[in-house]
C-alpha cells in the first residue's frame, strides 16, 4: 500500500509540475538539439506567435530565424553536456509585433543534457523601455554638460534662461554675466593645449568658488539660484537669480573679476595670469528669448574687451546697433578683399638734419585704405579693429605688404637715387602668430627683387612686450636682415628700462608726446630720455604726429633722427607720392 501511495504522490507531483509549467507567466519551450519542439507552454506560444509565418511551431530555430539567426550556430558550438547556451538575448519583434503586445523579447537557452534544450522567453518591452529612458536621460545630461569642466554647457544655460524669462511678473530679479578670457589664444599657443585646458578648468573652479557661499545680496530661496556654465572655448557665463537690485549684480561681477585677475598656478609649476572681460544683462532688459539675452550679454562683453582688459560693461540697446554695424563692416570687408577694393597710401618719413633741413627720401610708411563702392573711402579707424576681431587682419596685412613692396621697387625705377630708401609696413598679431610668416616675408622680398634692409616692419609696443612667442617671431624676422621698429612707444606696457629686451632697431615716439613737445617741459624730458636710451642701445628714433614747425624744432633739438606727420605730408597714393617727392627735393636740398 505504501508503494502504491508513493506512486500516486509521484503522479500528483508530476501533474503539479505540468500545471505550473502550463500556467507559468514566462514562456517555456523544450526542444531537441536540432530545435525540434517537444513541449511549449501557452505563454511561449503567445509570445512567439507573431514570429510564426506558416502557423507551425515545430522547430524553435525556424521560429526564431528572423530575430535570432545565430541561435542554431550557438547551440552547435556549445559542446558541454549541459549549461547556458545564451542568456538574456534581446529580440526586437519590429514589424511582427502587434499593437498592445510585446515589442521586445528576452531569450535564454539552457542545455539540460546532451539531447535536450530548454528555452525561456519573457516579455522585455517594459525593461527595454526603462533602459532607453535611462539612456536618454544620460545622453541628455551629457549633451547639457561641458566635457572638459563638467559644468553646464550652452544648451543647459539657454534652457535655464528661458525658464526664468517665462516666470510671472514680480519674480525676483536675475542677471546674466558673459565672460571671455583675454588673450587666451596666446596663452594656449605659448604653453600648449593641455596647459590651456587645465587653465580653463581652474577658471571654472574659481568662478564657482567665488560664488560660494551665496552673497548676502542674493536671496537663498530663489527658484533658480546660481548657474555657472562654460559656453564656448574660452567663454563662461553666470546666471544670478534672487537679486534685490541691479547694483547687486554689478557687485557680484566686480567680485568675480577681482578673483579671476589673480594668477593661476598650473600643475607644471607655471604661474599664469588670465583676466576676463565681462558683459552684463539685467533680466528686465532682456527680450523674451534666451538666445537673444545671451547675444546681448556677448555684445556687452565685446564692448568691455574693446575698452580695456578685465572689466565689466552693462548692456545698453545702442550696443546692439553698433554690433550690427560691425557685422555689416565685416561682411563688406570680406568682399573688399575679394574684389580688391583696398588700396595703399604712403606717408613720408623725413630725416631731421641738425642744420634744420629735411631728408625727404628717408622713407615712407604704408597705410591701408578702403574704397567702398557705396560709402566711398572708409577711414581705417572704422574697419581696422573689425578686421582684428574678425580674423581678417592677417589677410589685410599681407595685402599691404605685397602691394607696398611692389610700389617701392617701382619708385626705384622712376626716381633712382631720389626714391625712398626705406619702406615701413605695420605688423599684426595674426601675422606674427603664423609660424611660417617669416618665410612669406622672404618670398615677397625675393619676388620683388627687394633687399631685406629696405623693409622695416613695425610692431606696437604693447604687442611686442606681451609674450615670448611674439618676441621669438620678431627675432626670426630680424634674422632675415630687415629692420624692426617699435611703434607708438610710450603708450604700451614696456618702459625705457626694458627697451633693451626688445629686438628692435627703431623707436617711434608716440604722437601723444610729440604734440606737446613745444609746450610741455615734462614731455620734452620724456622725448630726450627716449632718444638717449635708444641711441645708447644703437637704435634710431622717429617722432610721430608732427603738425607744426615748433614741434619739429623741439624734437630736432632732442636729436630725434626722423619725423613723420602732417607738417610734412598727409598719406599719399603712389602717384601723388612721386609728385610730392619731385616737388620737395629742391626745397629739401
Amino acid at each position: 500500500m505504501q508503494a502504491n501511495k508513493g506512486e500516486l504522490n509521484g503522479v500528483d507531483a508530476y501533474e503539479a509540475l505540468v500545471q505550473f509549467l502550463y500556467r507559468a507567466p514566462i514562456g517555456l519551450v523544450q526542444a531537441s538539439l536540432d530545435g525540434a519542439v517537444d513541449m511549449l507552454n501557452p505563454m511561449s506560444s503567445s509570445l512567439l506567435m507573431p514570429l510564426v509565418r506558416d502557423g507551425s511551431m515545430d522547430n524553435l530555430f525556424t521560429v526564431l530565424q528572423g530575430v535570432a539567426p545565430q541561435l542554431r550556430e550557438l547551440t552547435e558550438n556549445f559542446t558541454e553536456p549541459s549549461g547556458s547556451v545564451c542568456e538574456g538575448l534581446r529580440l526586437q519583434l519590429g514589424e511582427a509585433a502587434t499593437p498592445g503586445a510585446a515589442q521586445w523579447l528576452s531569450l535564454s537557452v539552457l542545455k539540460l543534457d546532451p539531447t535536450r534544450l530548454m528555452a525561456v522567453v519573457t516579455d522585455a518591452s517594459h525593461e527595454v523601455q526603462r533602459e532607453q529612458e535611462r539612456l536618454a536621460r544620460r545622453l541628455k545630461t551629457a549633451a547639457r554638460t561641458d566635457a572638459l569642466t563638467r559644468m553646464p554647457n550652452r544648451e543647459a544655460l539657454l534652457e535655464q534662461i528661458q525658464a526664468m524669462l517665462a516666470r510671472p511678473a514680480g519674480a525676483s530679479g536675475f542677471a546674466l554675466l558673459f565672460m571671455n578670457c583675454d588673450r587666451f589664444r596666446q596663452i594656449n599657443d605659448a604653453l600648449g593645449q593641455a596647459a590651456g585646458d587645465r587653465l580653463l578648468v581652474q577658471i571654472g573652479e574659481r568662478i564657482r568658488a567665488t560664488l560660494r557661499p551665496p552673497s548676502d545680496r542674493i536671496d537663498p530661496n530663489a527658484a533658480a539660484g546660481q548657474m555657472v556654465a562654460r559656453i564656448g572655448a574660452d567663454e563662461f557665463a553666470v546666471l544670478l537669480d534672487g537679486l534685490r537690485s541691479r547694483d547687486d549684480a554689478e557687485k557680484v561681477a566686480a567680485r568675480l573679476l577681482d578673483a579671476l585677475a589673480r594668477p593661476h598656478q598650473l600643475p607644471s609649476g607655471q604661474e599664469v595670469t588670465c583676466k576676463l572681460s565681462m558683459g552684463l544683462v539685467w533680466g528686465d532688459d532682456a527680450s523674451g528669448f534666451a538666445g537673444e539675452m545671451l547675444r546681448d550679454a556677448s555684445i556687452a562683453m565685446v564692448e568691455a574687451k574693446r575698452a580695456a582688459d578685465g572689466r565689466c560693461t552693462v548692456f545698453e540697446a545702442a550696443m546692439r546697433e553698433r554690433a550690427a554695424r560691425r557685422a555689416d563692416i565685416e561682411a563688406d570687408l570680406r568682399q573688399a578683399l575679394i574684389e580688391e577694393q583696398l588700396f595703399v597710401v604712403y606717408q613720408p618719413v623725413v630725416g631731421l638734419r641738425p642744420d634744420g633741413g629735411t631728408d625727404v627720401s628717408a622713407g615712407v610708411e604704408a597705410l591701408v585704405r578702403w574704397q567702398h563702392p557705396v560709402r566711398g573711402v572708409v577711414p581705417p579707424f572704422e574697419f581696422i579693429q573689425v578686421a582684428e576681431e574678425s580674423g581678417l587682419i592677417g589677410a589685410l596685412g599681407d595685402f599691404v605688404l605685397r602691394r607696398a613692396c611692389r610700389d617701392f621697387m617701382q619708385w626705384q625705377q622712376d626716381l633712382g637715387d631720389h626714391a625712398p630708401r626705406l619702406l615701413a609696413v605695420n605688423l599684426s598679431r595674426a601675422q606674427l602668430g603664423q609660424p611660417d610668416w617669416p618665410a612669406t616675408v622672404r618670398g615677397v622680398l625675393e619676388e620683388n627683387g627687394m633687399r631685406p634692409s629696405q623693409l622695416q616692419l613695425e610692431v606696437t609696443e604693447s604687442l611686442a612686450a606681451q609674450d615670448q612667442q611674439v618676441q621669438e617671431r620678431l627675432h626670426e624676422l630680424k634674422a632675415l636682415g630687415i629692420t624692426l621698429a617699435l611703434d607708438d612707444f610710450g603708450t604700451g606696457y614696456s618702459s625705457l628700462s626694458s627697451l633693451h629686451q626688445l629686438p628692435v632697431d627703431t623707436v617711434k615716439i608716440d604722437r601723444s608726446f610729440v604734440c606737446q613737445a613745444d609746450t610741455s617741459h615734462h614731455h620734452r624730458v620724456l622725448i630726450e630720455a627716449t632718444v638717449k636710451v635708444a641711441q645708447s642701445l644703437g637704435m634710431s628714433t622717429v617722432a610721430e604726429g608732427i603738425e607744426t614747425e615748433a614741434q619739429a624744432a623741439a624734437v630736432r633739438d632732442q636729436l630725434c633722427a626722423k619725423g613723420q606727420g602732417y607738417l610734412f605730408s598727409r598719406p599719399l597714393t603712389s602717384p601723388a607720392l612721386l609728385d610730392w617727392l619731385r616737388g620737395a627735393l629742391p626745397r629739401a636740398a
